[in-house]
């Protein structure tokens, strides 16, 4: 029996990772959730699962909460309280699922404690790669990734000799629309961004595919996951979702790990790694079905973003945090409408030009810098 500890509780990724939970009760128990601003959600998760701690973004919110959910149930706020979930002495699992930067602290507390962090938060790792990286081998903790196509690479290197390694390619879909030129994205609207073609995810996340911005991040990431040089990870436009990632090997083997879009299949093996169970909810994949998959170059003129995040990356240092702020506060003006959809990587480009990097930060500087970037980005609308 697994105590888990869940970040995020009522995303996309939160709920998902709850209907892995429910479907294997003898395996798994869930200790502690933070919730979003959804309270009517956490409420039913809360009277489901009873978890022993709940904690909530805001006191308005604890105070609304502190009368509805049953005694025994500790409720707990903002960025304190993120880290009590995460740090839960119960859990032995902390499933990383909120969106953005918020996600750092907690993970590093978690990873202090001991616990296997299952991150889905791709944001930590490209705020500060090295620091949670180099937590995990100070507390000797694994770092079990929950995305789809690290979760793809991190199978296909199961028994594998690393140093065999040629090259890792992530594979994406190329987002709401892969189809259209720059020339065709200047007026799109807000909803017409928020319709992607193969998976069902949150707001923020769908915008970051649709401008290729989230590839660029899992770039960053799989570099710290899998300690590849950027000129060693390749993206190849898939549209099909079929092909989650690949490897290739010096004697230029090539493995991949393939199944229907199903976000539910990367969580639970994170949860359950090394074993796997099964799965009922997800549709097993037919090839005759499928019959023909497809690649095409990911272009990096056409993909400005995923441009700007490799260029980031190579420079490394707080040069990652600011693509990562930027990006969040831009795409976050977007979805107000505040401004264009081709706008988001104007400000993420003009944030990163003014920027002087710091290499090997700490984490107070990483926080400077990540507040002072949301506030340039924010003097350009």
């Amino acid at each position: 029996m697994k105590k888990i500890s869940l970040l995020g509780a009522t995303g996309s990724i939160g709920t998902q990772t709850l209907d892995v939970i429910k479907l294997h009760p003898d395996q798994f128990t869930l200790e502690a959730i933070s919730i979003g601003k959804n309270l009517t959600l956490g409420l039913d998760i809360i009277h489901t699962y009873i978890p022993k701690v709940v904690s909530v973004i805001d006191k308005e919110s604890y105070e609304y909460l502190q009368s509805r959910v049953p005694d025994n149930v500790k409720v707990v706020y903002g960025d304190e309280g993120l880290i009590e979930v995460a740090a839960n002495v119960e859990s032995q699992v902390v499933v990383n699922a909120v969106m953005g930067s918020v996600g750092l602290k907690p993970t590093l507390k978690a990873i202090e404690a001991g616990k296997t962090m299952a991150i889905a938060n791709k944001e930590t790792l490209v705020t500060a790669g090295h620091l949670v990286m180099g937590a995990a081998k100070t507390h000797n903790v694994h770092i079990l990734p929950v995305d789809s196509e690290h979760s793809a690479i991190f199978q296909c290197l199961n028994g594998e000799d690393k140093k065999a390694l040629e090259r890792i390619i992530l594979t994406a879909s190329g987002g709401s629309f892969r189809d259209r030129t720059r020339s065709e994205l200047k007026d799109v609207t807000v909803e017409s961004a928020l319709n992607h073609p193969n998976w069902s995810m949150g707001a923020k996340i769908t915008i970051d595919s649709a401008t290729m911005m989230n590839k660029g991040l899992e770039v960053i990431e799989a570099h710290w996951l899998f300690d590849m040089p950027y000129e060693q990870i390749d993206v190849v436009l898939h549209r099909e979702s079929i092909i989650h990632s690949l490897v290739e090997f010096q004697d230029t083997s090539m493995i991949a790990q393939i199944g229907s879009p199903d976000m539910r299949v990367p969580i639970q093996y994170a949860l359950t790694y090394p074993v796997r169970l099964a799965l009922p909810l997800s549709k097993r994949l037919n090839l005759i079905e499928v019959g023909k998959l497809h690649f095409e170059e990911a272009n990096l003129e056409r993909f400005r973003c995923l441009q700007f995040a490799y260029d980031a990356g190579k420079v490394g240092g707080t040069m990652t945090t600011v693509l990562n702020a930027a990006n969040e506060e831009a795409v976050q003006l977007f979805l107000n409408r505040q401004i264009s959809f081709l706008d988001i990587e104007a400000y993420i480009e003009k944030a990163l030009e003014q920027h002087i990097p710091i290499k090997n930060p700490d984490l107070d500087t990483i926080v400077a810098v990540d507040q002072e970037t949301r506030k340039f980005v924010n003097t350009l609308i």
